[in-house]
């Protein structure tokens, strides 16, 4: 049978062996815990704590009065021992907490204890938002947000993104198989919410024991609105645009149009796990799952650790380095960043730490364009990333967003198939930079204008 999938698209090699069989372990911070005040798309959150204060496990320490956001748990009981600048896991130095684990784990009151009545779908949204719960497969946009679609719009499929596409990544895979139930029923919740909607679980077809354990749950929760897809290989095929096309048949109009728009919810299966935490134990995001993996390290593993954590931790953990590696990357290899220190803390994003040898992380020299077309052929938004690269380049950023520029999800499929080795997804990077910036700009300018104008018009009258 002929397994659904997106146009274009790469399939690199997997890497996925080194630690897809490797059942997840816990791991305690032997150190201080750093929890950066923005892990999420939207306003950045303010602490709600102060230099000294005991905090417990589970309880709030930062948040914002701003729909966009998510507040900010302390995964440990300690004491706040500073609120400053530190290094975070992008290589940006912003603002964080810090908590000394006073290695008790005193845990805050459940987010449930507050209600008096059980919860149901009228307190989900609100108690989903009380979490901290984001996209965890790396997007991080707020989850309340998503499950509160514009009024009139007619959410159809639920899909939880089981696709992990990512090479190297198993993280979402072992929480398939350990956690099977928990996603389910998380996705049962989600649908008491939207009464007309259908739950898809999409998951590539290279897990087929995460296929059959979906499958063999879903069956016996006994739930006809929910059914498992799976999906054929091929990246990106976990991002949205992606799987709503392999799933719905429908394509996302360009931003600012967003999956609600064409009666969709795309929701990880980290995040519908946690929403089942939330709802059913009361439980924050305070932990998450990490894949530590590559030919650099000594034995790589799966590993669930609070955030705030160090990643240089999560390397000791796994034995630290066999051979030098010349990447380490936060993420996978093909939209994983590059990171400057180890010396930064795990955050609601991170799926994966990669640590490439020289064997595995080749940096050839960019040469000049070669006009072959690749890149377009791969191209799941069916740009023209070899346009746009030379719009970049020549800095005409009217052309770059002309031509649906920010359209570009970084996926690296262009960059991965290109022969000439040219930096396209950096070049594309700094064409959105740039086009945001001058929007900006030009909403500051405008603000200005309107507010110079204001005195002069209350004056006339």
């Amino acid at each position: 049978m002929k397994l659904p999938t997106f146009l274009g698209g790469v399939h690199p090699p997997e890497g996925k062996a080194l630690t897809e069989d490797k059942a997840i372990e816990g791991l305690l911070p032997k150190g201080d815990l750093v929890y950066p005040l923005s892990q999420h798309i939207g306003a950045p959150c303010a602490p709600v704590v102060a230099k000294g204060d005991h905090v417990k496990v589970g309880q709030k320490i930062a948040d914002t009065d701003a729909f966009v956001s998510a507040p900010i748990f302390s995964s440990v009981s300690g004491t706040v021992k500073e609120i400053g600048s530190r290094m975070t896991i992008s290589g940006s130095v912003d603002p964080c907490i810090v908590i000394e684990n006073d290695g008790q784990y005193e845990e805050a009151p459940s987010l449930l204890e507050g209600l008096d009545h059980n919860p149901g779908p009228e307190d989900y949204v609100k108690l989903i938002r009380a979490a901290g719960i984001v996209g965890m497969g790396g997007a991080c946009f707020p989850t309340h947000v998503k499950l509160s679609p514009p009024k009139g719009s007619v959410i159809r499929w639920i899909i939880v993104n089981g696709a992990e596409c990512e090479p190297y990544l198993s993280c979402d895979n072992r929480l398939m198989l350990e956690h099977t139930e928990s996603i389910v029923r998380g996705l049962e919740l989600v649908l008491e919410l939207f009464p007309e909607a259908q739950g898809v679980i999409a998951i590539e077809n290279n897990k087929p024991q995460a296929i059959e354990a979906m499958s063999a749950m879903v069956e016996k929760c006994g739930n006809e609105r929910i059914r498992v897809m799976p999906h054929k290989v091929k990246y990106p095929q976990g991002a949205e645009k992606m799987l709503i096309w392999s799933v719905t048949g429908q394509e996302t109009p360009p931003p600012p149009a967003l999956p609600a728009d064409v009666g969709c919810i795309i929701l990880n299966a980290r995040t519908t796990y946690q929403i089942w935490l939330a709802l059913t134990k009361g439980r924050p995001v305070t932990h998450r799952i990490v894949s530590v993996t590559g030919d650099a390290v000594m034995e790589p593993k799966n590993l669930e650790v609070p955030l705030g954590i160090s990643v240089q931790e999560l390397l000791d953990a796994c034995g630290g380095f066999k051979e030098d590696p010349v990447k380490v990357l936060a993420g996978g290899p093909m939209m994983g960043l590059a990171m400057r220190s180890l010396d930064v803390p795990v955050v609601k994003g991170t799926s994966g730490i990669l640590c490439l040898t020289s064997k595995s992380a080749w940096i050839a020299e960019e040469s000049a364009c070669l006009r072959c077309g690749r890149c377009v052929e791969v191209c799941p938004m069916h740009l023209e990333p070899t346009l746009l690269d030379h719009a970049v380049r020549r800095r005409d950023y009217e052309e770059f967003e002309a031509h649906n520029g920010m359209s570009c999800i970084e996926c690296g499929s262009c960059a991965y198939t290109c022969p000439a080795s040219r930096h396209l997804v950096q070049s594309y990077k700094d064409g959105k930079a740039a086009v945001t910036a001058a929007r900006r700009a030009a909403a500051a300018a405008a603000r200005a204008k309107e507010a110079a104008q204001k005195p002069e018009t209350e004056a006339k009258k």
